[in-house]
């Protein structure tokens, strides 16, 4: 196991290879990327973390968080091994928090791929939260974590997958962050407003969408990249919210184009 700053790391991929983040989304695990993490290391030197508040790293939270913070402690990483410089490929929580970055310390940043991520919270993905706190607080954890699938995925995979699901559910509530964490969480995120402020990141920033997620709709990525004032906008025809892990292959593909600048395929 590797710490740094109270967060829980890994390393995967060659030494001397470019270096890249990956960060996950509202539930803050490196094991979120295991259906990208084999192709990503393949050119990148990767380095997966768990979000602080969240799973092997420290759940000490300050009483208000902030996408910031989750910046913050993707520098602390950089710092603790050694990085100048780094891409970043970030879902949703993720992708604001490598947008965050970006305004912060831009000399640190070379490439970002924001998946189903969002300059401001769009109405519908609040209320979305809205209904998932409510399960939370008044219908428990297993409540909360059973109807999260439905946000996630698309019901199609969700009906093809409903054993494995329902397998994962006794760990992820063992594993759970707690209801303070959670809500400090998902605060921070309806919280984000980088309009007007991101103009300049275009020539080095990716937006991705699935055309059909639940939870961010993909009109939060095109408002994105209009604040970006370009961007490369990439479309995947489904795959939901957690498009990387319902269509790897797809997503990898496309993200592993324009980060090795390759032409991204059609």
């Amino acid at each position: 196991m590797a710490e740094a700053a109270g967060l829980y790391y890994e390393l995967h991929g060659a030494k001397n290879a470019p270096p890249l983040i990956l960060s996950s989304g509202l539930g803050g695990s490196a094991d979120y990327w295991k259906p990208n993490l084999v192709a990503f290391a393949e050119h990148f030197r990767v380095l997966v973390y768990d979000h602080r508040g969240t799973g092997r790293s420290d759940r000490a939270l300050p009483d208000v968080v902030t996408v910031e913070h989750f910046a913050d402690d993707m520098l602390a990483l950089m710092d603790a091994v050694g990085w100048a410089r780094t891409s970043i490929v970030g879902h949703a929580a993720g992708g604001v928090a490598g947008l965050a970055l970006a305004l912060k310390a831009p000399e640190r940043l070379d490439r970002l791929v924001v998946v189903n991520g969002w300059a401001k919270a769009d109405p519908h993905f609040l209320r979305c939260f809205e209904a998932r706190l409510n399960l939370l607080r008044h219908s428990g954890v297993e409540a909360f974590l059973r109807a999260q699938p439905i946000f996630l995925y698309p019901a199609r995979w969700i009906s093809a997958h409903t054993a494995e699901l329902d397998a994962e559910l006794p760990h992820q509530v063992a594993a759970f962050p707690g209801v303070a964490t959670m809500e400090k969480r998902i605060a921070a995120l309806a919280a984000f407003d980088a309009t007007g402020r991101l103009k300049g990141l275009d020539d080095r920033t990716l937006v991705i969408v699935a055309d059909d997620d639940m939870l961010v709709p993909s009109s939060a990525g095109e408002l994105l990249c209009g604040e970006l004032g370009r961007g490369t906008f990439s479309v995947l025809p489904g795959g939901g919210h957690a498009c990387n892990v319902t269509r790897p292959d797809a997503f990898n593909r496309s993200a592993l184009a324009w980060l090795t600048h390759t032409e991204l395929e059609e």
